[in-house]
């Protein structure tokens, strides 16, 4: 399960859906969609899962939040790593930033938090955190939300660089891509070629199909610094999470109704 969720993550999504859609858009469409709104859409499907999103629509929709938790660090730790590398493959000569240091930023960013949270479980702070579950869980959701808050304040401050035309075609061909993807992917954990159990089936296609805002801005801010497109690059990113949420939301609940009548 968790191979094939990560391949799909980073193999599937840039190479089966982010370069073909991105070609027939430049066919189909060559003046209507800027060049860098396309690239936008090809590095939203270089991007890991989501971090919490796909956990809770997983435990909402019966699945196996277990797996889908696993697969989620899993994915934003391999996200450091082989997203960086899928975009110097992409964009090559136009990220002036050296891999590596990139790398470094970006482990920065996120795993050195890592690091001191699993340093802090070794200490007497951890029964802190037990005794606190609740209040540190609150804490948590609120920080997140502030984080997502700031990075749509901020690209409403400064603008998403795209025309009002261009938003309502994103926005209506990202929700076909969510929804589409979502019920290939069903279709195929579902299917006697993997095998696996209904619960499995719902986690490994809400990770699989999900693309991270919270780990996305940063890296794309860290990787497009000072890009005079990097507002084009995250318009995809800005526009795919609250369209995760609104129609996971409402597959997760019929997916429970036919779990209880089966």
């Amino acid at each position: 399960l968790n191979g094939m969720v990560q391949a799909g993550s980073f193999l599937a999504w840039p190479f089966l859906v982010g370069v073909p859609l991105t070609t027939a858009l430049k066919k189909l469409l060559p003046n209507f969609l800027p060049k860098a709104l396309m690239e936008g859409i090809l590095i939203l499907t270089c991007l890991p899962t989501t971090v919490n999103m796909c956990v809770l629509l997983t435990g909402a929709a019966g699945g196996n939040v277990a797996a889908s938790l696993a697969n989620a660090v899993m994915g934003n730790m391999m996200g450091i790593f082989v997203t960086p590398a899928l975009l110097m493959y992409f964009f090559g000569t136009a990220i002036e930033l050296p891999f590596l240091n990139m790398v470094l930023k970006l482990c920065n960013k996120v795993l050195v938090p890592v690091a001191v949270g699993q340093v802090l479980r070794a200490t007497p702070a951890k029964h802190f955190f037990v005794n606190n579950k609740k209040a540190f869980k609150s804490l948590q959701e609120f920080i997140l939300i502030g984080l997502v808050w700031n990075a749509f304040c901020n690209a409403f401050t400064k603008g998403l660089g795209i025309e009002f035309s261009h938003g309502l075609f994103l926005l209506g061909l990202l929700s076909s891509l969510h929804l589409g993807s979502f019920a290939v992917l069903y279709k195929l954990f579902k299917s006697k070629l993997v095998n696996f159990s209904n619960a499995d089936a719902i986690a490994a296609t809400y990770c699989t199909s999900h693309k991270t805002l919270a780990f996305g801005l940063p890296l794309l801010n860290t990787i497009f610094e000072g890009n005079p497109n990097l507002a084009a690059y995250c318009a995809p990113v800005m526009f795919i999470h609250p369209l995760q949420l609104l129609l996971g939301s409402l597959i997760a609940s019929k997916i429970k109704e036919e779990s209880e009548d089966a």
